[in-house]
C-alpha cells in the first residue's frame, strides 16, 4: 500500500534502514506538524539505495524476503 511506502513502524523493518526522524531527540508537540520528508538511506550504502539496488524506504525494506534484509549482502 501506499501509506506503507513511508511507515517506520512497520514489522520486520530491517535494522540498517535509517532516517531524519532517527535523529531528532524531542518530544513529539502536537502543534507541530510532523515532517513525514521521506528521507531515507541504508547503514550498508549510505545511500538511498540498498545493497539490492532497489529504494532504500520502510515499504521496501520490511520484508524478510528481500535478499540484503539487515545483513547488507545479496544473494
Amino acid at each position: 500500500m501506499i501509506r506503507d511506502r513511508f511507515n517506520t513502524s512497520l514489522p520486520n523493518l530491517c535494522p540498517a534502514l535509517r532516517w531524519k526522524g532517527q535523529f531528532v531527540l524531542s518530544e513529539p508537540d502536537p502543534t507541530v506538524p510532523r515532517s513525514n520528508d521521506g528521507l531515507f538511506w541504508c547503514l550498508h550504502t549510505q545511500t538511498c539505495i540498498g545493497p539490492d539496488g532497489e529504494l532504500a524506504e520502510p515499504g521496501n525494506c520490511a520484508s524478510n524476503n528481500r535478499a540484503c534484509h539487515g545483513t547488507g549482502k545479496c544473494g
